[in-house]
């Protein structure tokens, strides 16, 4: 019983001591967030929801309700973009308060004004959006001989799923709304593994074979009918830095993908250069230089050699 009692005292010594430490706000200064005018962060779940909502009017039939008719999808579609709009609205109103201490300086009431138009002058650009996600279904289709159907595609495949948080994401991050963009594509790039940040601007026509570790960088630029696979990087070779160290934000650092590029998997694409049109770029390529349009970047062919008898040791 002693040794019982001895036992309980010493864990809640240390749980007092554990609790003291993370308590300090010396400890958690850097890595805590108090939420400015009361409002809580952004949802990462309503989030997502607004994006699943999202993805049956962008995808009639294939997500939400199976029973869609030609004479019920008016209605479907207006019930549910009203149901995003406010979701959404309020999301953008966080996210706004999430960076109100750094970058906004705005009245609550005007920053809900702000946020409402916003989420409007979203849902006017959806037209757009699922006419490019058509055509990323067509190359997807297209550039899979294992495709049986373009339906396949829409419904199973990473790149479109990725794609559509993209094309999202991107015109979210378009509109200068803070935080939300990159929620939604890091809840992409939690599903697939393909990592495309909402700067990075794509053309039509795009399709990311098998699609794990795909990274795309924010200042990346696609141009149509891309293709790339599993493993390619698209990113930055340095970080330009201020007077005082830091890295010089927003600044053109990754590459230029010109129209009908093909990259195959593992290829790692650095700086601000540009991969002419036509261009192909084999697997496991380093590239940092220009590429000429129509150009064949590959690999050096192996050489074999063959040690008989111990020659060579």
């Amino acid at each position: 019983m002693a040794n019982g009692k001895n036992g309980t005292n010493g864990n809640s010594d240390l749980l007092d001591q554990v609790v003291a430490e993370l308590s300090s706000p010396d400890s958690y200064l850097a890595v805590s967030h108090r939420a400015n005018h009361e409002v809580p962060m952004p949802s990462v779940q309503d989030l997502h929801d607004i994006v699943e909502q999202l993805r049956t009017v962008l995808f009639p039939g294939f997500f939400g309700p199976a029973d869609l008719r030609p004479e019920t999808v008016r209605y479907f579609v207006g019930a549910t973009l009203d149901s995003v709009s406010r979701q959404l609205a309020e999301q953008i109103k966080r996210g706004f308060c999430f960076a109100c201490a750094n970058e906004y300086d705005l009245e609550c009431r005007e920053c809900e004004k702000r946020a409402r138009r916003l989420s409007e002058r979203f849902l006017r650009r959806l037209p757009a959006v699922r006419e490019l996600l058509a055509s990323d279904v067509k190359a997807a289709f297209e550039g899979d001989p294992a495709a049986q159907h373009p339906g396949e595609t829409i419904f199973c495949y990473p790149s479109l799923r990725a794609m559509t948080n993209h094309r999202i994401a991107h015109e979210l991050f378009r509109l200068e709304i803070p935080l939300i963009p990159r929620i939604i594509s890091e809840i992409a790039h939690s599903a697939t593994g393909i990592d495309i940040h909402p700067g990075a601007t794509i053309g039509p026509r795009f399709f990311m074979d098998h699609g794990t570790g795909i990274v795309i960088g924010e200042t990346s630029e696609i141009g149509e009918n891309v293709r790339i696979y599993q493993g390619v990087t698209l990113g930055a070779k340095s970080f330009p830095l201020d007077g005082n160290g830091r890295p010089i934000k927003g600044i053109p650092r990754h590459p230029i993908v010109e129209d009908n590029v093909i990259v195959y998997s593992g290829a790692t694409i650095l700086g601000r250069i540009v991969i002419g049109r036509g261009a192909v770029i084999g697997g496991n390529v380093w590239v940092t230089e220009n590429v000429p349009a129509s150009a064949r970047i590959l690999q050096g062919k192996h050489e074999e050699l063959r040690l008989e008898q111990g020659a060579g040791i």
